[in-house]
């Protein structure tokens, strides 16, 4: 065994590591310059959610005492913790410098984003109109000194810092302006999220000009502090981010809808875990807030710069500026699977994948609606975790309701942060006569399939769907899921399986061909790896080839170490945390691990295991994490169909060779781009889409 000091990467840096890649798209001069803004926002929104669950959690040991060593890998909370706010301050002034950056390049092409200091007479005159009709009507401002308890600030929320500096009431000319003491008065102004955060202001001479909402605001302060006397006033932004862990009720009289519902609201007070603030901000105005809001120092302070909430910049407008986008490829059709005519005739006589967003995520629709229709339907059983607003699934399940299908929905009330649209769609579709389940105690429902059952010549024959991404057609368009249609009634039988242990939790169900957490997919996938381990030993052909969003769970990193040590090749692609460390001589120096971070986000799950020349390809809703294999309830699903294999193999490989946004995992967390000396630019998602291209030509080709 080696003597390498370190076996993992500590997760929550690993994270971090992945924002990162997330802020270098932002920094590349290759990306075009609205999607570095839009890379810049989901950098702020992912670090938001970042403080809200991990750091909290982190937060929630340090301050009941635990060092965590042994949960954590190694480091103590309290170290972890102080380690994370130094990285993000880093990462926010690297962030800062590179809109900074951007903005210089924006004015090269006539795009201005400017503050209320810097507008002319046509702007200042749509600022004021625009302040009276549109935001006046949305403020909401709190004068702070007088109240006996200090309002509850939204951690979604950006908040401007008012300091009013009174006139002295009684001027005393003989005293010096010093001995005449001045009253200070706070107050907060909430930045409404109804409005869009950038105002597209008039333009002039072919160039256009942007003022934040922030801005439009502070130009108007007089307008809305005008009935104090007041010799000055500043305005400074602050974002507190609050705990976001659920306390669920254990009133047995109350329903899991209405505890959820309540743990929801209760979200709102959760202990701050961040406080952000614009570094200019007065001293004692910052000490008034810290000290009303009793934030002390082992929260995290964060210093930043004029404007938060930065994740906005993922709805920054596009005034028309095409050419300062990506382009977008329009989705490609899947071959032999038409959206006219019957899709289920089609997936009897053959599986299909839909990769999306490479190809049209409107095939999950329009098996819906089908089956709605379908007079030969019977029921519809499916299983539903994040979903789109407006959502077409929930419009074609409540379709099928209508139209006499018995429509059995799996819902998760806790998917982390959309646990309000959740319950929301689950009264809906209660309402409608949808048969509700919310899943089992102490498990969250992570799967995504589809089964519905249809009589053909008097018997129950099935068809579905399984997936590893969420039934989303919003997220689809940016997402990379891959989605097995099939109609392999012993893959289906298991599915139904699934949903009699929702009913039944109990009892233990045996699956024949699916891999399904909590109680099977860590062994299946340790006998896995460890049948190629023996293949090794044998001096056979031995290679594992994984896929996923996340490694973090200690045995199966200490497996796959295991595994390099006997010589299996393993390949790794991992977007987000990777806590193995690849490539260290006695303990991973078979482990290649990459991140591909590009326009689309990669989150399909795909595992191949060598099996000597015939490999065994499988799709799963679960990552190589302890929640995934332990705590809830994931579907993993062998391919059977050997084009569907083929295509799988074919695509992993794609994303192997890529060298373009592919970045190399390593201990120190460099981030490093993969460069291949004499090889020529790889980029997989763009070459990704070209196979599906190709795929179609060349049917196009065999028909003429």
């Amino acid at each position: 065994m080696t003597s390498h000091e370190n076996r993992y990467i500590d997760r929550e840096k690993s994270w971090l590591a992945f924002n990162a890649r997330v802020l270098q798209e932002a920094a590349d001069e290759s990306v075009p310059l609205l999607d570095r803004l839009r890379f810049l926002g989901i950098f702020s929104n992912n670090l938001d959610e970042f403080f809200r669950v991990r750091y909290a959690a982190v937060r929630r040991l340090s301050m009941e005492g635990i060092s965590g060593e042994k949960i954590l890998g190694g480091i103590s909370a309290q170290q972890l913790l102080k380690d994370i706010t130094e990285i993000v301050i880093e990462q926010q002034s690297e962030s800062l410098r590179i809109l900074s950056v951007i903005e210089k390049m924006l004015e090269r092409e006539n795009i201005f984003i400017i503050n209320e200091s810097e507008t002319n007479k046509e702007q200042q005159n749509f600022i004021k109109e625009f302040f009276i009709q549109k935001v006046s009507p949305e403020l909401v401002t709190i004068i702070l000194n007088d109240l006996d308890e200090f309002p509850l600030l939204k951690d979604t929320s950006g908040y401007l810092a008012i300091k009013l500096v009174m006139n002295p009431k009684n001027k005393n000319p003989e005293e010096s302006e010093i001995i005449q003491k001045k009253e200070v008065r706070y107050a907060v102004v909430e930045i409404p999220k109804t409005i869009n955060r950038f105002v597209v202001l008039p333009s002039s001479n072919d160039k256009q000009y942007i003022i934040l909402l922030d801005d439009v605001i502070r130009y108007n302060l007089h307008s809305i502090f005008n009935i104090f006397d007041y010799e000055s006033i500043s305005a400074h932004m602050i974002k507190i981010t609050r705990d976001a862990e659920l306390d669920i009720d254990s009133d047995l009289n109350k329903s899991l809808i209405e505890k959820i519902s309540t743990s929801v609201k209760d979200r709102r007070i959760g202990e701050p875990v961040r406080f952000v603030y614009d570094q200019s901000i007065d001293k004692d105005t910052l000490a008034f807030f810290l000290t009303r809001m009793k934030i002390d120092a082992t929260d995290s302070l964060i210093p930043g710069g004029r404007y938060h909430n930065r994740r906005d910049y993922m709805d920054f407008p596009n005034l028309g500026r095409y050419d300062l986008l990506f382009r977008q490829n329009p989705p490609l059709p899947v071959v032999g699977l038409s959206l006219e005519g019957s899709i289920l005739e089609r997936i009897k006589q053959q599986d299909f994948l839909v990769n999306a967003p490479y190809q049209s995520f409107s095939y999950l629709i329009k098996f819906l609606r089908e089956a709605a229709l379908d007079p030969k339907v019977t029921s519809i059983k499916i299983t539903l975790y994040r979903l789109a607003k407006n959502s077409q699934i929930i419009s074609s399940l409540i379709n099928a309701a209508k139209n006499g299908k018995r429509v059995i929905v799996q819902i998760e009330l806790q998917a982390r942060f959309d646990e309000a649209s959740n319950i929301s769609y689950a009264e809906q579709m209660q309402t409608e006569g949808v048969e509700l389940i919310f899943g089992v105690k102490g498990l969250k429902v992570h799967s995504k399939i589809c089964v519905i059952e249809r009589v053909e010549e008097g018997k129950i024959f099935r068809y579905g769907f399984i997936s590893t991404g969420n039934f989303n057609e919003a997220t689809a368009k940016i997402y990379t899921d891959v989605t097995l249609l099939t109609s392999h009634q012993p893959i289906l039988r298991d599915i139904n399986r699934i949903f009699d242990f929702f009913d039944v939790n109990y009892r233990v169900h045996r699956y024949k061909h699916l891999i399904v957490s909590p109680h099977y997919t860590r062994s299946k996938f340790i006998k896995l790896i460890e049948r190629e381990m023996h293949n090794a030993k044998e001096g056979k052909e031995a290679y594992i080839k994984l896929k996923m969003n996340s490694l973090s769970d200690f045995k199966m990193i200490d497996k796959l170490y295991e595994a390099s040590r006997a010589g299996v090749k393993i390949q790794l692609i991992v977007r987000g945390i990777c806590s193995l460390i690849p490539g260290v001589l006695g303990m991973s120096e078979n482990i290649e691990a990459i991140s591909i971070v590009d326009n689309y986000l990669e989150h399909a799950r795909i595992y191949i295991f060598g099996n000597e020349g015939d490999p065994e390809v499988y799709i799963s809703s679960a990552d190589f994490m302890t929640r995934n294999l332990d705590a809830r309830v994931e579907v993993t699903c062998p391919i059977y169909d050997s084009n569907i294999k083929n295509e799988l193999i074919e695509t992993f490989n794609i994303g192997w060779k890529g060298n373009v946004k592919a970045r190399l995992h390593s201990e120190n967390l460099e981030n490093k781009y993969r460069k291949r000396p004499k090889e020529k630019m790889f980029r997989a998602q763009l070459e990704t889409y070209n196979y599906y291209r190709n795929q179609m030509e060349v049917i196009v080709e065999k028909k003429l």
